[in-house]
């Protein structure tokens, strides 16, 4: 069943039968009548350089008031950044500061402006309260921009109780931002008989089977596999070859859309779950395989599991029109934020990319 919601069709007490099952696959190629690969096709897991490995990051929050700083027409002041997540309702933002908040306003009135240069009252998709507070609701991409409020206010003369009537603007650039995407990319070792053993493709042929068999009920598959085998020298020990495993652990495998309309206001946040599940039984498979050999196997196969190789680093993408930017957007640097005017991405990749011929004025451009 897509999505996790059924019994998953490799339930975590079956994983140790599935490490015997492929270290008794690799035993039956790895004995003394394997053959090699030769001719044309070279080794099965081809020597190569090692590739260093990504970095990772992480995630954050949203309060539910935030206040204005005052902008006097004669001085101007940093706008307040906010970030609302796609879909959902901003947090009130309020037509003064904290400070104006604590003193006697007489005859206050507010006017909202969109980023569109446009009033807001009366806009099915803002509440506004007689108090001067903002809340955009259901906020999409093309809502970013900076909203402006105007304070009026009369200050009365006690003595002559003469009116003078003062304003004070306050600016906000609000942005819609996406969690980002995670995958996950696995690196695993296995010692091997040796680099141009025929063996070796077939083993990886079948590992990626079975992990593709644990987590395809989760809507996820393994994609940019590689095996390479290198010559490795410990100390106080022969020279031992190793192959070097490594794939990606991705949530967009065919049908993930399907799953996704099902909670199509926090698709990342489902896709997230689901792929973390994924990389836990994949973890599991491979912690069991050291105690599936110890115990089932009087003799260890020619290829098997190093045991506590296992290791894993999560890997973030963004939707396209959207990009992360720990400068520009430092207070929500994990965030996925929409891409300003200006600035496009095409893609699923981390980060907005600049116009050549800034035609774009919109946010969330995909294209140029």
């Amino acid at each position: 069943m897509a999505g996790g919601g059924g019994r998953p069709r490799c339930p975590p007490r079956a994983l140790l039968g599935m490490a015997a099952a492929l270290a008794s696959v690799v035993a039956g190629w790895g004995g003394p009548g394997a053959g090699r690969e030769g001719g044309s096709g070279g080794a099965a897991c081809p020597r190569h350089r090692l590739l260093r490995r990504p970095l990772r990051a992480e995630a954050r929050g949203d309060s539910r008031q935030l206040w204005g700083r005052p902008s006097h027409f004669l001085f101007s002041c940093i706008p307040v950044s906010v970030y609302v997540k796609v879909f959902a309702n901003s947090p009130f933002l309020v037509c003064m500061d904290l400070a104006r908040s604590q003193e006697e306003l007489i005859d206050p009135k507010y006017l909202w402006i969109g980023p569109d240069g446009k009033k807001l009252e009366g806009r099915r998709y803002v509440n506004l309260t007689e108090t001067g507070k903002l809340m955009v609701m259901g906020f999409k991409e093309s809502m970013s921009g900076a909203y402006t409020c105007t304070l009026s206010h009369k200050i009365i003369e006690t003595t002559t109780q003469e009116e003078r009537e003062m304003f004070e603007a306050y600016q906000f650039m609000v942005y819609a931002y996406r969690e980002a995407d995670h995958a996950y990319q696995v690196f695993v070792r296995f010692t091997t008989k040796e680099c141009e053993l025929a063996a070796n493709n077939l083993f990886f042929e079948e590992l990626k089977k079975i992990l593709n068999n644990i987590i395809s009920d989760l809507t996820c598959h393994i994609v940019d596999s590689s095996c390479k085998c290198h010559s490795v020298k410990l100390p106080k020990q022969g020279l031992l070859h190793e192959l070097f495993v490594s794939f990606q652990v991705n949530p967009f495998a065919p049908g993930w859309e399907e799953v996704c309309h099902q909670v199509p206001y926090d698709c990342e946040a489902a896709t997230n779950m689901r792929v973390q599940e994924a990389r836990d039984r994949i973890g599991e498979f491979f912690h069991k395989q050291t105690y599936a050999l110890k115990r089932r196997f009087q003799t260890v196969p020619i290829i098997h599991y190093m045991d506590n190789s296992f290791s894993v680093i999560r890997i973030d993408s963004c939707r396209p029109g959207f990009g992360k930017n720990d400068i520009t957007h430092k207070n929500c640097a994990s965030c996925c934020v929409v891409c300003g005017p200006g600035t496009f991405s095409p893609n699923n990749e981390v980060t907005c990319q600049t116009c050549t011929r800034p035609r774009v004025k919109m946010y969330g451009a995909r294209s140029c």
